[in-house]
């Protein structure tokens, strides 16, 4: 008797949902992958002498009613820890720790941009004026980096009519546009 009483159960919850319609996302995958590929190109340009910017591929994901969101995980700078230089010196440390903390700025400068500029793709052409774009970034530390003046994320986000202002103005309201959080 429950078995039977499950089984319907089930067959009503299903029929509720094989009659309620679907709404297929705004943006399909292979526009956030091109997007995807477009962050880690402009940010593995960044550094030339960093070819290890870009530690993980970026991944984006869609949030019907909510926005566009991508994640990327990214090193400032390089140790220079090979096999033939197994070994930092307390200089070499701080010079590592010097090129992040000097290549912040520009880095957010980047990011920001990046920002504006996938709001304004014709891949977002899709995404309501009223959702978000935004971008989330891990900042990979060393093991023997003690508490870095640096953050270890941060999180660029704007609405996608705000950020298209701002590529209107030639970059003129960025700082009221985007929302930047540093943790």
């Amino acid at each position: 008797m429950k078995t039977s009483t499950r089984v319907a159960s089930l067959l009503i919850v299903f029929a509720g949902l094989a009659g309620t319609a679907v709404t297929p996302a705004r943006i399909k995958r292979p526009l956030l992958r091109d997007m995807e590929i477009s962050l880690d190109d402009r940010i593995g340009k960044m550094w030339p002498d960093n070819p290890f910017a870009v530690v993980g591929h970026t991944r984006a994901l869609y949030l019907e009613g909510y926005g566009a969101v991508f994640t990327a995980e990214i090193s400032l700078a390089f140790s220079g820890l090979s096999p033939m230089h197994a070994f930092l010196t307390p200089q070499d440390k701080a010079g590592v720790i010097k090129t992040k903390n000097d290549r912040l700025p520009q880095l957010k400068k980047t990011l920001e941009e990046a920002l504006v500029d996938s709001a304004a793709s014709a891949s977002f052409d899709p995404l309501p004026a009223n959702e978000q774009v935004v971008i989330e970034v891990i900042l990979d530390r060393y093991d023997w980096e003690d508490r870095p003046a640096y953050p270890a994320e941060m999180i660029f986000q704007g609405t996608k009519q705000k950020l298209l202002e701002v590529k209107r103005a030639n970059g003129a309201g960025m700082a009221e546009a985007i929302r930047v959080m540093e943790h």
